[in-house]
């Protein structure tokens, strides 16, 4: 009976800890480390960013920050500051989003399918926090083929001198 409830309440990110508790987490990820409040989250993140990482929303194609910025250094999770990208290799792929061929590590992103809005994709979480940051597509000019566009609104970048 718990386990029907618990999976009930996933879809609204609220974890069953007792019967009289319910708690806020972000049910995107099955290996997310560093876990944050919906207040914490609400303070911190401006309501874009907080759409986009906790809601799995999407920023306009043109309009993020980091789409077409040039300088070197390294993308960073928004929420909880892992190191994703290098801009090492970061590309114009045409999209008008950060597009990328790797991960700096291919663990520190989770993929999983994504159905949504009627068509089948390859969704990108953070394994650190769960934070959704866009989707990888098989279609990129690197060895392994991927271009893993990603939203400016997950990410930092943490310029190198």
């Amino acid at each position: 009976m718990l386990n029907l409830f618990i999976n009930h309440f996933r879809s609204s990110n609220i974890f069953l800890v007792s019967w009289k508790t319910l708690v806020f987490f972000n049910y995107h990820s099955k290996v997310a480390n560093k876990q944050f409040t919906e207040e914490e989250l609400k303070e911190r993140l401006t309501s874009e960013q907080y759409e986009v990482t906790q809601n799995a929303g999407t920023e306009r194609a043109f309009s993020g920050v980091y789409w077409n910025e040039k300088a070197d250094g390294m993308y960073c999770c928004i929420v909880c500051d892992a190191k994703l990208f290098s801009s090492d290799t970061k590309f114009e792929s045409g999209s008008g989003w950060p597009s990328f061929t790797e991960p700096v590590d291919e663990k520190i992103v989770e993929s999983k399918t994504d159905t949504s809005h009627g068509m089948t994709r390859t969704e990108v979480l953070c394994t650190e926090c769960g934070a959704h940051l866009g989707h990888v597509f098989p279609d990129g000019p690197g060895s392994t083929g991927d271009r893993f566009c990603i939203n400016s609104a997950s990410l930092k970048l943490e310029e190198t001198d």
